[in-house]
């Protein structure tokens, strides 16, 4: 099936709310937006479905500002509530219009709650909406603002979204290879214009040291803040039950982890360079070990060990 991938961006008048207050505003931007999709999908007019969603917590734009949005992963059907799957269109998942309206009023409505329990916090320039009157006519006016919630095209189907998803999930602000020059006066680095098509959106922005490192400091994540977070019938507690159900009503062909473990092993076992697995767990984490290099008696590592006293080393005893 078709998997949609949808957007959910704050405004900048809620992003610097959410700059001084990157916990409470972080998870309300995650907890919000699915529970809006979530409304939206299980609503009869529309999909008439439980959808199931991954999401991915993101702070920044291509040039490092604060830009706070959620990327979602979102299969193209549901479970509806008598047990049938409905599948939604190939080219469209659920109306931006109304996600965007029904985004805007629950997460004003979340912010209002929250800076009554002394939850929001403001200095400097933001300092005089620690009162609840001037909180809410800073808010006023975002009732009437066009809320951003794009959807776009679809994957090409599951492989495509694990490929997407493994190298989009983990991403930092800005990655090795888009640095061009770097020295003592400035960092230049490519950055991308959305407002422009074609190539002309690709250009550089040089930086002094200082503001690089400032920018990119800015999305460090609270400690213990969930980025990548599953709802619906990927949510924990019931993820096992929704999928059987899903790939019962799905006619999809299951298999048994055991099963599937002992033909890997049996695959592995067979093959001629197998790599020899150690009969003990890892300590740490529990996974079997492997056994990369293997040095006899006093010999001295070959020079591909690692020097830094990481990698193997001789066993000299």
């Amino acid at each position: 099936m078709p998997y949609f991938h949808v957007v959910f961006s704050l405004p900048a008048e809620i992003a610097d709310v959410a700059y001084q207050n990157k916990a409470v505003v972080y998870d309300l931007l995650m907890k919000v937006s699915a529970d809006v999709m979530l409304t939206i999908a299980a609503d009869p007019q529309h999909l008439g479905a439980k959808i199931a969603i991954t999401s991915v917590l993101h702070t920044w734009g291509s040039a490092m500002t604060h830009h706070p949005h959620v990327h979602m992963i979102v299969p193209g059907g549901g479970i509806s509530p008598d047990g049938k799957w409905i599948r939604a269109s190939a080219k469209f998942l659920l109306p931006v219009r109304v996600l965007s309206a029904l985004f805007r009023r629950r997460m004003l409505e979340a912010l209002g709650r929250a800076h009554k329990a002394g939850k929001l916090q403001f200095f400097n320039e933001h300092a005089s909406l620690r009162a609840c009157e001037a909180f809410t006519d800073y808010l006023a006016p975002l009732k009437r603002k066009k809320w951003h919630v794009y959807a776009k095209r679809p994957f090409g189907g599951p492989q495509a979204v694990l490929a997407y998803l493994a190298r989009y999930t983990h991403r930092v602000a800005i990655s090795n290879r888009r640095l061009i020059k770097v020295d003592a006066h400035s960092v230049t680095f490519k950055v991308k214009d959305y407002r422009i098509e074609g190539p002309g959106r690709y250009k550089t922005l040089a930086l002094h040291p200082h503001e690089f490192i400032r920018r990119f400091l800015i999305h460090v994540l609270p400690k213990g803040l969930h980025r990548i977070r599953h709802y619906g019938l990927l949510a924990n507690g019931q993820r096992e039950k929704n999928l059987a159900l899903a790939r019962a009503l799905l006619r999809v062909k299951t298999i048994d982890p055991a099963d599937d473990d002992m033909r890997r092993e049996a695959e592995q076992a067979n093959s001629p360079d197998t790599t020899a697995v150690l009969p003990r767990p890892c300590p740490c984490c529990g996974s079997r070990m492997l056994v990369i290099e293997t040095f006899e008696g006093v010999c001295r590592p070959r020079p591909n060990a690692s020097p830094s006293g990481v990698g193997p080393r001789a066993d000299t005893s």
